[in-house]
């Protein structure tokens, strides 16, 4: 199905999944608002790469635990781009924390940009979305919200959160707005895992295998042209939110 071109904002778009989003968004005639807030170089660059290449893209820089940034931020997208019809929430923390080293700082740090953030983003766009026209909120949540583990505790809660959040705003904002999401496992190698560590993890999974930033732009574009479907989340995984696969080095958790 053809799905019709317009504008979007996605956070954490400079690098990564995010980056690979963004990417796909304006191969297929996608205005797109790359969000970034570290990664200054990495975002210039995918603009960039994007305008050179016929699209339209731009960067923003906001600071998603900050209150005000993500009003501004959907304002600002607006504004050089104009009416947002699809938001992607992508901009995560993912740091190691347990019950017995989560602090009040990693709790906030990750509550604020995974859950907090997405809320009043989500809040704002639909505020601007005029009443005859769509949109849709695509929110990148995590397969452990439905394999619960023990390990990185401060950033299960958020990601929970954000799951809990999507189902209520797609009540809430239905039937304007879509409100779904992609639940990945092992995309990427994160930087505390060495490319081996990263294969065995996706070995370990039921399909022996992992997904990829391609497989999940897929999901994407599948929700963007299923009209039917809200409140959802897509496992691409490999089968691994089926059983919790552990880690080969005991004394290191599972990603």
């Amino acid at each position: 199905m053809t799905i019709k071109a317009n504008n979007v904002l996605i956070t954490g778009a400079a690098r990564r999944i995010g980056a690979a989003i963004a990417s796909d968004f304006a191969d297929n005639g996608w205005k797109v608002a790359v969000h970034y807030q570290s990664s200054k170089k990495e975002a210039f660059n995918l603009v960039e790469n994007i305008n050179e290449s016929g699209g339209n893209a731009i960067a923003i820089y906001a600071d998603l635990e900050k209150e005000d940034q993500a009003q501004y931020l959907i304002d600002e997208a607006t504004q050089k781009l104009g009416t947002l019809t699809c938001l992607v929430n992508n901009a995560s923390v993912f740091e190691f924390d347990s019950i017995d080293t989560a602090t009040i700082d990693s709790w906030q740090h990750h509550l604020k940009t995974n859950l907090q953030a997405p809320f009043f983003l989500i809040q704002q766009f639909s505020k601007l979305l005029p009443t005859n026209m769509n949109g849709n909120v695509i929110n990148l949540i995590d397969q452990r919200v439905w394999n619960l583990t023990p390990h990185f505790t401060s950033y299960t809660i958020s990601k929970v959160g954000l799951w809990a959040l999507t189902q209520s705003l797609a009540l809430a904002l239905a039937p304007r707005i879509r409100v779904n999401g992609v639940g990945p496992g092992p995309a990427l190698p994160s930087p505390r895992q060495t490319n081996k560590q990263f294969k065995e993890q996706c070995v370990n999974t039921p399909l022996n295998r992992g997904t990829t930033p391609e497989e999940i732009c897929q999901a994407v574009k599948f929700i963007l042209s299923s009209p039917s479907m809200t409140g959802q989340m897509i496992a691409l995984d490999g089968g691994q939110h089926l059983e919790w696969a552990k880690s080969t080095d005991s004394d290191t958790p599972a990603e």
